[in-house]
Parts: C-alpha cells; structure tokens; sequence
C-alpha cells in the first residue's frame, strides 16, 4: 500500500474528537476535509498581489531593510514568528528575523486606529530566530533555529534587555505555546527525528528554572502519552531528543499554539497538524495532507499555527502555493488568502490583533526571493 493508504488505515476508527471545547462540535471527527469556508471563495489579487474572501482588504506595514513608515526603524530582513500583545488603546506586534548572524526581533507598536507610531528592536546578537511563542506575562519567547539554540525571553514593550532562558533546553527550536492551566510551556523542534517537549517553570512566570520533559510515545498517530525528564537540557554531548528512551520523533516541527485544553503545533516534513489533549493526555491528527480524500490536499507545506476565539486555526504554508489555510471546528480546511507571485518565499508569523479584527503575518522574502525582500501585511475584515 501507498503512504496515503497506509496512514488511512491507522487513523480510521481511531481518531478522537479534536479536543478542548472549542473543538466540541467536531465530536466524531478524523482528520479534518477540504471544505467551503465561513467566508466563501478567494477573490482576485489586490494592489498587494494577496486574493482574499470578499469584505476583505491588506495593507503592507514593513518591508525589510526599508525604514517603516512614520518610524525612523529598518525592519529586519527574513521576517519570520510573530505575535500580538495589548498596548494601552493599540497593541505590538512582534516579528522574529530568521538570519545568522544578527537575528533578533523587532516590534511594531500600533495606536487605536491601527496607525503604526513606532517601530524598535526587541532583541539583537542572535541567529537564526525562527518562531516563538507568546506569554501570558507579557512577554515573547523568540527561539533559536540553530544546533543547540537558546531561548530568548524579550519584552515586546521595550525598555527592558531581552534574557536568554537555557533551562528550556538547548536544540533547534522553533515555537512555543503556553499553557496557563497546567503551568507549562509547550516547545518543538525542527529535525527531521526531532520530539515535542514541555517545560514546567518552577514558578509560574520564571522562566529561569524548571524542568524539560519530552514526550514519550509509540510511532502510531493517535492515543495516550506520557512525558519524561530530559536528564540534561543542555544537550550536550548527547542532544535533548536523543536522551529519553520511547521519546516520541516527529518530522520537523513548526508551529505550536495553545487554546482551552488543547495544543496544536505541525510537521512539515508529513505536513500534519497535531492536536495534544492535555486534559486526556492522548495525541491525535487534526490534518494530515495524505488522509485528504477527493481531490488535492490544500493545505502542504504546513508551518507557523495561531488561533481566534471562535476556534479557527489558521497555519501559513512554507511553500505551498504560498496561503493561510483555516481549519474549522468542524473539521473543514480552506484557503482563507493566497499571495501571489512570490513561489521564492514563505509566509510566516500569523498573529490576530488583541480584539480578533487584525491578522498580521510576513511574506518572508517576498517579490524578490531573497532575505532583504521581506513584507509584513495587515489583514482587516469580517473575522468571527
């Protein structure tokens, strides 16, 4: 049998209820099917070459290298993971550079009215800062897609040094997710055999001490699992995902989000989104490309993740043909945009604004295919 048919034949019969009450509605479903949307076809390119539902409008707010408009900041090149945090009457948004050496992060501070008022670099001297992940504190995990890489903890408002936070372990990092019931942050990692971890702070909301465990179960691709103590964060000589008998390999993990007792994060190299049920304690397949029946899967390239309150998950697409897709509780995947005429680059760094009406997120590097052509947009309309 093929891989489709293979994969088919494991998850059929198997495959839980997406969990968290914001998956309530999906109680019997597998994995979820391409479907029409809640905000129907995409239309025609804009000015910005993105085709979106109608009601729809973008807007560029940075390009690389170029100093942002009403700023006197050069926005990073390489735009990458990306976050929203509450700003008085605005909000930020905070954008990772995915460059060696000197990659970092940045921020854009927004009025009410969605003006951009200020721009200014969060965190500086690092490499190849890929994803992260946003705290319930307030602040931003910016982490390092390196051979045993850091975890940086930096402050989105400005003013305060970014703190590097190697109890969260040293490996090729990509995203975090907090998750404020259990008092754990959810971490992956982008190898080809790499694991999923969980950091539990000694004290919720220090970051300096805790401990690293991985998850521990069998190759299939639903069911229970447990988690274990990395003996020795620091990962060396012997790496984190290789410390651990039973440690759970996953194909290279991207994103990682967190939302009412469940975490979702993805693999790109079987293009999956996985579901942790933390309450139960069980993994299971939220989408998987090759379990697509039908036609062809419109979700490949799976990368960066991020959520609404009404329970959509959009994940950008590395590659692909360059869209965010939406899964719906219900189980439906559809495309929500679609840049074009940019196949040389990847969208990254998907994050709603704090009252939901915003989606902010980068065309890593854009027309030009290379670092320096990097553009960070704005996406405004009828989001439920």
């Amino acid at each position: 049998m093929d891989r489709r048919t293979v994969l088919r034949a494991t998850v059929a019969g198997g495959a839980a209820a997406f969990a968290g009450s914001l998956w309530s509605g999906a109680a019997s479903a597998a994995p979820a099917q391409p479907g029409t949307g809640p905000y129907g076809p995409l239309g025609t390119a804009d000015g910005n070459g993105i085709q979106l539902p109608a009601g729809f409008t973008s807007r560029v707010v940075a390009r690389s290298r170029q100093t942002v408009p009403g700023t006197s900041y050069t926005w990073h090149p390489a735009p990458d993971g990306g976050a929203c945090f509450a700003a008085g009457t605005g909000w930020i948004y905070v954008s990772n550079s995915e460059i060696t050496p000197n990659g970092g992060a940045s921020a854009l501070r927004f009025a009410a009215d969605g003006t951009v008022t200020s721009a200014y670099r969060i965190l500086s001297g690092t490499n190849q800062n890929c994803a992260g992940g946003a705290m319930p504190w307030g602040t931003w995990l910016s982490c390092e897609e390196i051979s045993r890489g850091f975890v940086h903890e930096t402050y989105p408002q400005g003013g305060t040094a970014a703190v590097q936070r190697p109890a969260l372990g040293r490996f090729k990092h990509e995203a975090a997710a907090a998750d404020p019931v259990r008092q754990v942050i959810y971490l992956t990692e982008d190898e080809t055999d790499g694991c999923f971890y969980r950091f539990r702070p000694t004290v919720w909301g220090d970051l300096s001490t805790g401990t690293l465990e991985v998850l521990v179960a069998g190759t299939a691709t639903s069911g229970p699992v447990s988690w274990a103590r990395v003996p020795d964060p620091d990962g060396s000589p012997t790496t984190t995902r290789n410390q651990v008998a039973g440690a759970k390999r996953f194909t290279g993990g991207e994103g990682c989000w967190y939302a009412d007792g469940t975490c979702w994060f993805t693999t790109k190299g079987d293009n999956r989104v996985w579901a942790y049920d933390a309450v139960g304690q069980r993994i299971d397949l939220a989408y998987d490309d090759s379990l697509v029946t039908g036609g062809a899967a419109p979700l490949t390239g799976v990368d960066n993740i991020t959520g609404t309150r009404s329970g959509d998950l959009y994940v950008a697409e590395d590659g692909g043909n360059m869209e965010i897709n939406m899964i719906t509780p219900t189980g439906v995947v559809t495309p929500f945009l679609r840049i074009t005429g940019q196949s040389s680059s990847e969208i990254t760094g998907p994050a709603f604004s704090p009252d939901g009406s915003r989606l902010y997120f980068s065309s890593q590097r854009g027309t030009a295919g290379i670092s320096a052509g990097g553009i960070t947009y704005e996406v405004r309309g009828p989001f439920r």
